[in-house]
């Protein structure tokens, strides 16, 4: 294959990727802060921020480390958080697992919901794509969020608690999820699991240690599974 294409591919992903930028900054910017007035230094929530790479979990983990919750449960939540990453990695082998295992582990680290959000779309809509293109594209969506992600982070650390009440930083980690997971809600299943996890999430939002956030999260995905059951089902009927 042409050494072109998957420079063409991989500025397609540059380009596709680029507008979460206005997004992620603030996202970066508002767990720096957050992990400074927490008591983090700066090379501990730099070390956070690299190692994890996933900014819900981190908020989650730090916040709950901050209410002083057991460190079972601070751990569970974590990985209950970023449970979507296995999902995303089930979703994303069909089309990179021939991919080589160095790829293959670099596209591990660097899955965050933008890359994988516009990967899978991608995909889908090329299935002519080489593998070679496939991961060209992938790192393409990743050149312009990660490293900003780890700027943004370093910033709000730097800036600490000097950052004003009014700028409101934290509007950008809804933001974020909601351009990602309003395109996806394509089929009924989809549906389904996003609306049965809201409203447990609010049903149970007073209990302790946002442990109602780990119901609705299986809530969702069992609903999801049982309504995409069901319309198989249909079909083969």
């Amino acid at each position: 294959m042409p050494t072109e294409t998957t420079k063409s591919t991989f500025r397609q992903g540059v380009r596709d990727a680029s507008p979460f930028i206005l997004v992620v900054g603030p996202f970066g910017l508002l767990f720096g802060v957050v992990a400074t007035e927490a008591g983090l230094n700066l090379l501990e929530t730099m070390t956070f921020s690299i190692l994890v790479i996933a900014g819900a979990a981190q908020l989650t983990a730090l916040q709950l480390m901050t209410d002083n919750a057991p460190t079972i449960i601070v751990i569970i939540s974590a990985l209950a958080v970023n449970l979507r990453m296995a999902m995303y990695s089930a979703s994303l082998a069909p089309y990179i697992g021939p991919a080589p295992l160095w790829q293959r582990a670099c596209a591990a680290y660097f899955l965050v919901d933008q890359s994988y959000g516009l990967a899978a779309v991608k995909y889908e809509a090329e299935p002519q794509w080489t593998v070679r293109q496939r991961m060209a594209y992938f790192f393409g969506t990743i050149a312009p969020v990660c490293p900003f992600w780890y700027l943004a982070t370093l910033a709000g650390a730097l800036i600490g608690s000097s950052v004003p009440e009014w700028l409101a930083l934290d509007f950008a980690m809804p933001i974020t999820f909601i351009a990602l997971i309003a395109p996806a809600l394509r089929t009924r299943a989809h549906v389904a699991a996003a609306m049965v996890s809201i409203t447990v999430a609010l049903c149970l939002a007073f209990l302790p240690y946002n442990l109602g956030l780990l119901v609705a999260g299986i809530a969702g995905m069992m609903a999801g599974a049982e309504v995409e059951r069901r319309t198989s089902v249909e079909a083969a009927a």
